[in-house]
């Protein structure tokens, strides 16, 4: 496959987890289409911002893993989207998705029904900073959700290029000898071939509203803060990607983007040596004593 799946794909314990989550059943943007998302309120007082996650474009479900994962967060609320047709309880890495996934997921409807959720979350007090994370293809939906919560104050992408992602497989291609691979499939979503039909693992819908998909120029534009964290062994996404993404973030205001580059660590920030995602969530920890304000700053300090 040219591209990958889900960043959380390495199962980051052997051990039992402790799930302090709730599962809150969210609408989508059709009334028979619902999103559930894992809800987990702060570890420690005081509260001090809360997390918005939008996953990857695999049917892990996370509801075994999150309260590790999420570890770190200790004074953030996390608020977890899953696509719909995920089983919340399926693990970071499973053999196989639920029937009908591959051939619903569309990214385009994923947004429209991601939005109708973010809408419907109770946020009940305004005055907490928010911080949306992108997670591999949920960096490239990112963009366009900023507008569907109350608030938005900070952006952090992980294993997600910034590059509009038809651009990223691309450079994925090259760098696997795919070209031909990559071209057949450019001929198969601009041909009449009905968009139910397979190819490379996902439907042609699929293929076709990513190869159309523009998340790179309003990445570049948000008015916020910008922390992209990406692993130096990622084999999903070429270093040349995250690379490139940097060097257009340059026109950016001074302390508007920041890059974390982790020696070593994969697709999911996971490494022999450590789990990259609590780097980034110590990031968030200063970020929040710092009032939600100053993220590069914050990375600046954990970073240095």
């Amino acid at each position: 496959m040219l591209m990958g799946g889900c960043a959380w794909a390495q199962p980051l314990s052997s051990s039992a987890e402790v799930v302090r989550y709730a599962v809150l059943d969210l609408p989508g943007a059709e009334p028979q289409t619902r999103v559930q998302a894992l809800h987990r309120p702060v570890l420690a007082q005081p509260a001090r911002y809360r997390v918005v996650v939008i996953p990857g474009s695999g049917c892990s479900g996370l509801s075994e893993v999150a309260d590790r994962m999420f570890r770190g967060l200790l004074h953030g609320e996390v608020w977890v989207l899953h696509k719909p047709g995920v089983r919340i309880d399926a693990g970071p890495a499973p053999t196989q998705c639920p029937p009908g996934f591959v051939e619903h997921d569309d990214l385009v409807q994923w947004r429209a029904d991601a939005e109708a959720a973010l809408r419907a979350l109770p946020l009940d007090d305004a005055s907490l900073p928010i911080v949306i994370v992108g997670v591999s293809e949920g960096g490239e939906l990112l963009p366009f959700l900023v507008g569907a919560l109350p608030r938005v104050d900070a952006a952090v992408l992980i294993g997600a290029s910034g590059l509009d992602p038809v651009e990223a497989g691309a450079r994925q291609a090259s760098r696997l000898g795919e070209r031909e691979e990559w071209q057949a499939l450019e001929r198969a979503q601009a041909s009449d071939l009905p968009d139910e039909q397979l190819h490379d693992g996902r439907t042609l819908r699929y293929w076709r509203g990513l190869w159309q998909w523009r998340s790179e120029a309003p990445l570049l534009a948000l008015p916020v803060p910008l922390l992209q964290a990406w692993g130096s062994a990622d084999r999903l996404v070429p270093p040349q990607a995250y690379e490139r993404f940097a060097q257009l973030a340059r026109q950016r205001p001074a302390g508007a983007f920041c890059a974390m580059k982790l020696a070593g660590a994969d697709h999911g920030l996971q490494s022999a040596q450590a789990d990259g995602l609590q780097k980034v969530w110590r990031v968030l920890e200063q970020w929040g004593r710092q009032g939600g304000q100053g993220l590069c700053e914050a990375w600046a300090r954990v970073d240095g």
